[in-house]
Formats: C-alpha cells, structure tokens, sequence
C-alpha cells in the first residue's frame, strides 16, 4: 500500500509479507492478538497503535488486534504491572482458549522501567501472573519494525498449531 506523498518502506513490506506467509502455515488464519496496558506510561501502546495505522496497516499481513480474550491466539502485555492491573491481568489470560502465548512489550514489563521503583508496583511480575512469557519486545518504546521483526522471527521458531 502506497500513501500520498508517503513512500513505501521495502523492509517493512518484506518482513509483513514473511510473517503473514509464517502466520497462515501457522494458523491457516489470522493471528489474533488481545493487548493490555498494566500500567504504562503509553509510549508502548502507541507504538502499538501506529501498527494498526495506514503506513503498517498490519491486518494485510494477517495480524488482528481484538477486543476480547476469547478471540485471542496471544495476550500482549505493556506496562508496568501496578497493583490494581494484576487481577485484571489475571482474568484477561484466563479467558483466553488454549493454546495461547503471552508477549511482552517494552522495558517496564520486565524490570519496572522508570516506575521500578514506584509504590504502585504490584509485588508479583508478569511472569508469576501469568505464566508463559514466550517473547520479550525491549525498548522504550520499541518502534513498530522492531515489534514486527520480533514477532517473525519467535513465530518462525514456532511449531505449528494442532488443530
């Protein structure tokens, strides 16, 4: 896809056309992925976000962001995990069908980032909340290349689903 004045980026088309061909011998569908804030300062989910916008447009390349666990292949979580998220958090992963995987996206979903040290923190990580964290995305904020090169080549690591 060709914006006005805005010209295409060949390394973003190349690695969106790898990861939809990897996602459909995954899947035979699209990846749908369910992304929750634990407590950012939002940077991560606007990055995010600029995935869904016209430039990356990532639905062409087979990837769906939705609004229910109950739909999602992943969880995708940003953020610091704060007290009162844990639970949410908790629940969200619950009601997500099996098989499932868990991304985390930026630097404070791993240490705190500058929050850290904050007293909202909750005491537990993502990891204890939930379980599997198969891939990490670091950065602050990771841009929306490094959040598509990072997914490609963890699910070009992956076995496929059973169906």
């Amino acid at each position: 896809m060709t914006l006005p004045g805005i010209p295409p980026c060949p390394e973003i088309e190349g690695v969106g056309r790898e990861l939809k061909k990897t996602i459909l011998s995954l899947y035979g569908r699209s990846l749908h992925l369910r992304e929750v804030d634990t407590g950012s300062c939002g940077a991560c989910e606007s990055e995010i976000v600029a995935l869904s916008n016209p430039i990356y447009d990532i639905q062409r390349f087979g990837i769906d962001f939705v609004a229910s666990p109950r739909h999602a292949d992943a969880l995708v979580v940003t953020g610091v995990l704060s007290r009162n998220m844990a639970l949410a958090l908790k629940k969200t992963y619950d009601a997500m069908p099996g098989p499932k995987f868990v991304i985390t996206v930026g630097d404070c979903t791993m240490d705190g980032g500058v929050f850290g040290a904050s007293y909202y923190r909750a005491r537990q990580g993502i990891q204890d909340i939930v379980g599997g964290v198969v891939l990490h995305i670091p950065g602050c904020p990771p841009s929306p290349e490094q959040v598509l090169s990072a997914l490609l080549g963890f699910l070009k690591t992956r076995p496929p689903k059973e169906r």
